[in-house]
C-alpha cells in the first residue's frame, strides 16, 4: 500500500520566525542617548544624516520615506548648497552681469549701504521670509521708501538667481509690492512756462530745452547727440547712444538706457528752425561733431549746466522743476494727442514688462502725426506767452514759423 503524501508533523520543515524586511532606502540606528538617527545616500553619492534626531524609530523611518520621495521627484537639494555667504554670492552676482555703468554703481551702493550690513555674513539658506520683513521695516524707519524698494528688488533678484542655481529652495522675498518705488508725481507745468524757460536760458541751450521737451529725450541722450543723428530735412532724430558722467570730471559713451531706447523720433516742424540756428552757432563743426557742447567746448556736463538751469527755473518761478521734468511734460502732451500705448512707448524709448511690447514700434507716419500735434501745442503756447509778455523781441527770436 502506497505511503500517504501528507507529511507527518515530524516531517514538516522547521520555519524560522518571520523576519522584518530590510529597509531599501537609508538606515536608522539608535544613539546612546536613546534617540534615533536616520541616514541616507544622496543623489551625489554622499551619505548624509538627517538634520535632526528623532524620538522614535518610526519617526525616523517616516522621515526617510519623505526624503526618498523628494529625491524621486527631483526636488532634492544638497544641504551644503546654500552655505555660501550672501556677501560673497551678491558680489559674484554683480560681477557676472553686463550692467550699465550707473546701474552697477547703484547696485554696489545698495549692497554696501543696505543689504550687506544686514545679510552679508548670513548663509543664503539661512535668510528667511521673516528676516526680509524685519529688515524692510527697519530700513523704512531710516531711509526713504524709494531707496528701500530698490534695495528690496535687488535682494529679490539675487535670491531669485540663487533659486535658479539650486542653492536655495525658494526666494525669501515675498512681500507684495515691496519692490515698487513710491515715486512722487512729477510736476506738469503749462506750456507757456516752457516758453519762459527757453527764453530764460542762454541761447546756446535753447535747442537743448526744446528737444528735451518735444522729442522726449533723456539728458544722457541729448548730450550724446551728434550731427549724424539729425536729419532736419526729414524732421527725424536718431537715438543710438548716450553720454554718461563717471565722476572726476570724466564722461564716457554708452548705449541707451534700454533696448527700446534705440529709436527714431520725429521732430515737430516748428522747432526745426531753432535747431538749424543751433547747429550753425554752437555745435561742433565736424561731420560727426557733438550737437551740444559746454561753453568752453567739449561735452556738455550736467554738473556744468546745473548753475544755468537753477538760475532759469528760479527765474520763471519753478524752483523745484528738474530738467527731466521737461521730458515728462512732452510725454504728457504726446499722450494727450490720442497716441496709442505702443506709439508712446516707441517715442519715449520705454520698455515694458510684457515681452510682446518690447519690440513693438510705432509707425513713422503716426509718429509724424504726434510730432505735428506737439508742434501745434507749442505754437499755441508761444502765442499765448507772447500776448502775456507784450511780444518781447527775445521771444520772437526763438522760432520763426513758416
Amino acid at each position: 500500500m502506497a505511503r500517504s503524501a501528507v507529511a507527518t508533523p515530524e516531517e514538516e520543515p522547521q520555519r524560522s520566525p518571520k523576519s522584518k524586511p530590510k529597509r531599501r532606502f537609508g538606515r536608522v540606528r539608535q544613539l546612546p542617548s536613546g534617540r534615533f538617527q536616520a541616514r541616507y545616500p544622496g543623489p551625489d553619492g554622499v551619505d548624509r544624516p538627517a538634520p535632526e534626531t528623532f524620538a522614535t524609530k518610526k519617526d525616523a523611518e517616516r522621515w526617510l520615506v519623505l526624503k526618498e520621495a523628494e529625491i524621486q521627484r527631483g526636488d532634492w537639494m544638497s544641504p551644503e548648497a546654500g552655505k555660501v555667504t550672501f556677501a560673497a554670492y551678491a558680489a559674484e552676482w554683480i560681477d557676472d552681469r553686463v550692467l550699465k555703468y550707473r546701474t552697477e554703481l547703484l547696485y554696489r551702493g545698495l549692497l554696501k549701504n543696505h543689504l550687506v550690513p544686514a545679510f552679508g555674513n548670513r548663509h543664503l539658506a539661512d535668510i528667511k521670509e521673516a528676516d526680509v520683513r524685519r529688515w524692510r521695516k527697519e530700513r523704512l524707519a531710516v531711509v526713504g521708501q524709494s531707496t528701500v524698494a530698490k534695495a528690496y528688488q535687488l535682494l529679490k533678484s539675487i535670491m531669485g538667481t540663487a533659486v535658479a542655481d539650486e542653492l536655495i529652495r525658494k526666494n525669501p522675498c515675498r512681500i507684495k509690492g515691496a519692490g515698487m518705488p513710491d515715486t512722487p508725481e512729477r510736476q506738469t507745468v503749462p506750456m507757456t512756462k516752457v516758453i519762459e524757460i527757453v527764453e530764460a536760458v542762454p541761447e546756446r541751450y535753447r535747442a537743448l530745452v526744446l528737444l528735451g521737451t518735444f522729442a522726449s529725450l533723456r539728458w544722457g541722450e541729448l548730450v550724446g547727440l551728434r550731427r549724424t543723428h539729425l536729419d532736419l530735412d526729414r524732421g527725424l532724430l536718431r537715438v543710438s547712444g548716450a553720454l554718461v558722467e563717471i565722476g572726476g570730471g570724466k564722461v564716457m559713451e554708452d548705449t541707451p538706457k534700454s533696448r527700446a531706447g534705440r529709436r527714431v523720433v520725429s521732430i515737430p516742424p516748428e522747432i526745426i528752425p531753432e535747431l538749424r540756428v543751433h547747429l550753425d552757432m554752437f555745435a561742433e563743426t565736424e561731420e560727426n561733431g557733438r550737437v551740444f557742447t559746454g561753453p568752453n567746448g567739449g561735452p556738455l556736463k550736467h554738473s556744468g549746466f546745473r548753475r544755468t538751469w537753477n538760475k532759469a527755473r528760479w527765474g520763471v518761478g519753478l524752483p523745484d522743476l528738474h530738467f527731466h521734468d521737461l521730458r515728462h511734460i512732452g510725454n504728457t502732451l504726446a499722450a494727450s494727442t490720442g497716441a496709442s500705448l505702443k506709439e508712446l512707448m516707441s517715442r519715449m524709448g520705454h520698455s515694458s514688462t510684457r515681452a510682446a511690447l518690447i519690440y513693438q514700434h510705432a509707425s513713422q507716419d503716426r509718429d509724424r502725426a504726434i510730432a505735428r500735434a506737439l508742434g501745434k501745442a507749442f505754437t499755441k503756447a508761444q502765442t499765448n506767452g507772447h500776448e502775456k509778455s507784450s511780444g518781447t523781441q527775445r521771444a520772437r527770436k526763438i522760432i520763426k514759423f513758416g
